[in-house]
């Protein structure tokens, strides 16, 4: 009985031994990307920008304080510094019900790519590095999925002031319905390191 049973614990402990490596395997390719994704290996300038948005849409409503507190969590999750100002617009109800048209004006400062152009416009130059954002409007996955005229449209109006690489966009949006998953914006945006964003904060 015992010498039967050799062989297969012998072919057992290696199937162990073989899984093991795998696994260590994986999980030193995933850290490895990991970090190619969180480098802190750019200079960048803190760069000030202006927009005024206006959210127009059919299956969700804001009211024009709603829009501003989403607006602003999506800012800064995409990078921008955090005296950032975010402020209702032209509204019928300030700080009332859902709006037909609800709108805030943006002041804010994005980290741009480049040491020479901090010397032309005398910007500050400040260490950064590349970090993957999923951008969420919401924790809930329901209202996340009501959120995705917005999305589309921060998409449109907000992205293309950051610096963004590797962009992931996928939108199944349609007027009057809910498609939970089915709605996604990824990119790696460029933030300032832990240090820098501390020592810039109090800056105008």
């Amino acid at each position: 009985m015992h010498l039967w049973n050799r062989p297969v614990r012998l072919a057992s402990a290696l199937v162990t031994v073989a899984m093991a490596v795998l696994f260590c395997s994986r999980v030193s390719a995933d850290n490895e990307a990991a970090a190619g994704t969180d480098e802190g290996a750019e200079q960048a300038i803190w760069t000030p920008k202006d927009a005024h948005f206006v959210f127009q849409g059919f299956t969700s409503k804001y009211s024009c304080d709603g829009l501003q507190a989403k607006v602003k969590s999506a800012l800064l999750q995409l990078g921008a510094r955090k005296d950032l100002r975010v402020e209702e617009g032209a509204c019928e109800r300030p700080g009332g019900g859902p709006e037909p048209f609800p709108n805030v004006n943006v002041k804010m400062n994005v980290l741009g790519l480049g040491e020479s152009r901090a010397v032309d416009h005398g910007g500050e130059v400040v260490p950064a590095h590349w970090r993957m954002v999923d951008l969420r409007l919401d924790k809930d996955p329901l209202w996340q999925a009501e959120d995705c005229e917005l999305l589309e449209q921060i998409k449109h109006t907000f992205l293309p002031l950051f610096a963004t690489r590797k962009v992931d966009y996928h939108s199944e949006c349609v007027p009057h319905q809910v498609a939970p998953g089915g709605t996604w914006l990824r990119a790696e945006v460029l933030v300032a390191d832990a240090n820098a964003s501390q020592r810039s904060r109090s800056k105008p």
